[in-house]
């Protein structure tokens, strides 16, 4: 299994953040389904002021790359981007068409004692 870790901004905005996490309260089961059938096996998203914080484990043979091409003849997942954009602020060093950045992992406390 594989862990990684991306970051988002959120429109800076009390009110828009809020709609945000509501919506993350009642994620549709289509796209439940389809963040379990691109091999994600847990997912769990994190807030603090306008930063976004996901942190994805993954079965062995996943890829952002074949998830990035299921997604893109999902109508769910491209309804539930369309919605979530209003909320979200791409990073500076984002790619055209890139909203979740992929984090560099930088300290592990169990390596470091390895």
């Amino acid at each position: 299994m594989s862990r990684y870790c991306l970051a988002l901004d959120t429109v800076d905005d009390p009110f828009l953040i809020d709609q945000y996490i509501k919506h993350h309260q009642n994620v549709w089961p289509e796209i439940i389904e389809s963040i379990e059938e691109s091999g994600i096996k847990s997912m769990e998203i994190y807030h603090v002021s306008d930063r976004l914080f996901m942190i994805i484990e993954t079965e062995k043979g996943f890829s952002f790359k074949k998830k990035s091409k299921m997604d893109a003849h999902n109508p769910y997942v491209i309804k539930w981007e369309e919605l979530m954009s209003q909320y979200q602020k791409v990073l500076p060093v984002a790619h055209a068409g890139e909203k979740w950045i992929l984090m560099e992992k930088i300290f592990d406390l169990i390596e470091t004692k390895q």
